[in-house]
């Protein structure tokens, strides 16, 4: 079986699905407002100042981002929560067409992602270059550059691999119990991951092209592994930009990307997208469940 058609077991019924959604969405918003009371309770008691503007809740950027990605992370436990109690399966089948997440595929992926990012970002800085289009680098220290990535290396990976769960497992295994073709969850939840990001112009066909690529590995490799490696690399990278300029405050903050980013996304997909499907046929990757 498919990894997008795992939802479809003995007890599948058209309703499942439905309420899953639903039950997720609540259990989502239930661990948000409790890591919200809790942390807010502890800062008080630590003398830690919070402020109430927008979406911050820190005026610490590095406490504030953290806290962010804590939230984020959260959703990792209510998917397989909301896989075990609603759809009455092993929580493992959200992950991957073998039952679970195969760690040594991931950490196979991780430097394929790399090697993709670094190649991406290299044409991208290229392209600005030929451009014309003027380039300023700044050095926001290391005290708390270091900081900063200690917890960027924490979190990141866990709110990265949150969002994969959300939007390649639980999207895509959602409608694969209704359908046979995957490519409406491919763009549905891409959809719903572009409009949850902040990002304008270039950015939304970005963040939805990075949807779209990411549901597709994830069918053709058989798990979560592929789509979590490279978003984990891609995002460490980008907070580790925010780091290294001191600039944390904006770390979190979307908007519009220039054009350049396209030719950098081009060529970090296909390089990720050749790799690993070289590297899945040569490890024999499993890629439907037996």
């Amino acid at each position: 079986m498919r990894f997008d058609h795992l939802a479809r077991n003995a007890i599948n019924s058209w309703w499942r699905p439905i309420l899953g959604t639903v039950f997720l969405i609540v259990g989502f918003l239930i661990s948000s407002l409790v890591l919200g009371l809790v942390v807010g309770l502890l800062a008080r008691m630590a003398g830690i100042p919070m402020v109430a503007e927008g979406s911050r809740v820190f005026t610490d950027p590095l406490l504030d981002v953290a806290f962010q990605l804590l939230v984020l992370a959260a959703a990792i436990p209510v998917v397989l929560g909301t896989v075990w109690l609603v759809q009455r399966r092993r929580p493992g089948t959200v992950s991957s067409v073998v039952g679970r997440l195969r760690w040594r595929w991931l950490l196979t992926c991780v430097p394929l992602g790399l090697l993709a990012v670094v190649v991406g970002e290299a044409s991208q800085q290229l392209t600005v270059f030929l451009s014309g289009e003027p380039v300023t680098y700044e050095w926001g220290g290391w005290t708390p550059f270091v900081q900063a990535m200690a917890v960027i290396l924490l979190l990141v990976p866990f709110q990265a691999a949150a969002e994969e769960y959300v939007f390649r497992g639980w999207v895509i295994q959602a409608f694969g119990a209704y359908m046979r073709n995957p490519w409406p969850a491919f763009i549905i939840g891409s959809a719903g991951f572009a409009a949850l990001h902040g990002y304008t112009d270039w950015g939304i066909a970005y963040v939805f092209g990075f949807g779209i690529l990411s549901g597709w590995l994830a069918v053709r490799t058989g798990g979560l592994e592929a789509p979590i490696a490279l978003h984990v690399v891609n995002n460490v990278v980008a907070f580790g930009f925010s780091a290294a300029d001191g600039n944390l405050d904006g770390a979190l903050e979307q908007g519009s990307l220039p054009w350049q980013t396209v030719v950098g996304t081009v060529v970090q997909f296909a390089v990720y997208t050749i790799v690993v499907l070289t590297f899945a046929r040569k490890t024999a990757v499993q890629t439907v469940s037996r």
